[in-house]
């Protein structure tokens, strides 16, 4: 395949790609096809092909060039065969970040970089579709999931996201918008490298950062009045600063953050089903600080206000450990985002060793985003079990080779008593004669339908009801073969149907708080508007 060096597809290929999709409906003249041909028989030869391939990264790039080639192919073989999720996200999608400037083929998204400030419209103005527009996921490639700063090699997490958008919520392809903003990069192994395709230049000042995305996030509005923003991968300081700078501007969110903690939510409420004890009973510890786990402990509270505690009675239930241990007021280095969970009545030593804090803390949950290999060791899992009959694991850190254990050390060093979910995908295990199936907190079962609610009833905003009203839905979502099973999350399989139910729950808290424009949807009850929403839903 030649190599594009084109950065933007031009409008006549935009024009060409909506003529190859109203095309893709119209039954092929004969001669045109082979004498024995069935849209299934394809789909088998394409997942045979699929299955021909021997490493991950093959696979990304055989879908890659699928989608490319033929999308409503490649999101057929989504529907049909939902294992491919890890292929074409989470944890493939990492090689494929670190990867990005040498197997770059052509875009599929928008590069505005620093040197742009001053004409980001007419950048934005460039893009085909964009009367079409109705979801843009936006990265700066600071913060790659575990990876790090990867600048523009992050462009496949936009890519990635918006493939389990139209997947996983029936989003039109059309519709869809991924954004890497180029503000430099502090990787040295990018600047270094011959073929990196950003700018060679370390990342600005906060103040130059923050004109830009001022400028950035006004000429969205204008340009795409309709769209829905998910802010993915900035910097911790960053991902805080400009979700509360812009949440108000336009309809957007931070998956990091709200989606992560969403999901995290509805997996504690079925997890919790599961032990007997009370809801306030429960005492969570997450190991790790940064925006994804403070959004994480934020989103937690409604597992305690929903059951009638007050907010600060709600954090009082709360402990976070970063790097240099339990975060406490006094200490040093707290960063000023994570003062809202520091301790207040520690008065002890310095507490960095996670076995002495959990002895300490006596949790009933603990949940990892430190992305620190192997951190719960036999010896944290066993203090776990001593503190809960069934001990409450989710090592949710990406990807898989960053897991804080896998799913085999949580029940061989419980005795079998853990309730298990990973951010990563894992296998089932065999323990005391019976097969237990691990849960993943795959964000895939938020966002899809979160976005999905809010484009349709027209949001002005996303509130933070809207997410946790997307949490609650995915609890409520679990079939009674699923509940019997003992799963925190239901089957990936079910997806758009989990969206559909997610999206009306979503519509009807953007009702509640008075930030919905789709007045029609308020006559609905939910049975019709449940309707309403699957009707709207793409299928290839």
């Amino acid at each position: 395949m030649s190599i594009v060096l084109t950065p933007y597809w031009s409008p006549d290929e935009g024009i060409q790609k909506l003529k190859a999709e109203a095309r893709a409906k119209i039954p092929a003249a004969p001669g045109l096809t082979p004498p024995v041909f069935s849209s299934k028989a394809q789909l088998d030869r394409t997942l045979l092909q699929l299955r021909s391939k021997t490493s991950p990264m093959e696979k990304y790039s055989f879908l890659a060039q699928l989608k490319q080639a033929d999308i409503e192919a490649f999101y057929k073989l989504c529907l049909e065969y939902m294992p491919i999720t890890p292929i074409i996200y989470t944890p493939t999608v990492g090689d494929a970040c670190l990867q990005y400037s040498h197997i770059y083929r052509n875009s599929e998204g928008l590069f505005i970089s620093l040197r742009d400030k001053g004409r980001i419209g007419s950048i934005l103005r460039n893009w085909p579709l964009a009367n079409e527009t109705r979801i843009s996921v936006v990265t700066d490639g600071s913060r790659i999931l575990g990876l790090g700063d990867l600048g523009v090699n992050g462009m496949p997490i936009a890519i990635g996201k918006l493939s389990l958008y139209v997947a996983g919520a029936g989003i039109r392809p059309s519709s869809v918008l991924p954004i890497t903003l180029d503000l430099g990069t502090n990787n040295s192994g990018n600047l270094s490298d011959p073929l990196y395709l950003g700018l060679r230049q370390r990342r600005p000042s906060d103040a130059e950062y923050d004109a830009f995305m001022d400028e950035f996030i006004t000429e969205m509005k204008r340009v795409y009045p309709k769209v829905l923003v998910q802010f993915e991968d900035f910097s911790t300081d960053h991902a805080f600063s400009y979700l509360a700078r812009f949440r108000n501007s336009l309809p957007l969110f931070n998956d990091d953050i709200q989606g992560t903690g969403a999901v995290v939510l509805a997996g504690l409420l079925s997890a919790a089903r599961l032990v007997p004890i009370p809801r306030n009973e429960h005492r969570i510890l997450l190991f790790g600080a940064g925006s994804a786990s403070v959004g994480v402990a934020k989103q937690l509270m409604s597992f305690f206000t929903i059951a009638g505690m007050s907010e600060e009675a709600a954090k009082n239930q709360i402990w976070l450990v970063d790097s240099k241990g339990l975060v406490y007021v006094g200490r040093e280095g707290v960063a000023d985002y994570k003062m809202y969970f520091a301790r207040k009545h520690y008065t002890g030593v310095p507490m960095k060793d996670l076995t002495e804090i959990v002895k300490y803390v006596k949790p009933t949950a603990l949940l990892g985003l430190s992305t620190v290999t192997g951190s719960f060791t036999p010896e944290v899992i066993r203090q776990m079990s001593q503190n809960t009959p069934r001990p409450i694991i989710f090592p949710l850190s990406n990807p898989v080779h960053l897991s804080e254990c896998t799913f085999a050390e949580a029940l061989t060093h419980s005795n079998g008593t853990a309730i298990f979910a990973s951010g990563s995908p894992f296998g089932s295990e065999v323990i005391g004669g019976a097969r237990r199936e691990p849960g993943q907190g795959n964000n895939m079962y938020i966002f899809p339908g979160l976005g999905l609610g809010a484009i349709l009833c027209r949001a002005k905003s996303v509130t933070d009801s809207m997410v946790e009203a997307s949490a609650l839905g995915l609890a409520h979502s679990l079939s009674w073969d699923e509940r019997a099973l003992e799963l925190v999350y239901p089957r990936i399989e079910r997806i758009r149907e989990i969206s559909a139910h997610i999206a009306v729950k979503v519509i009807r808290a953007a009702q509640k708080a008075g930030v919905d424009n789709s007045t029609d949807l308020k006559r609905m009850n939910d049975t019709r508007l449940l309707e309403f929403v699957k009707r709207k839903m793409w299928s290839p």
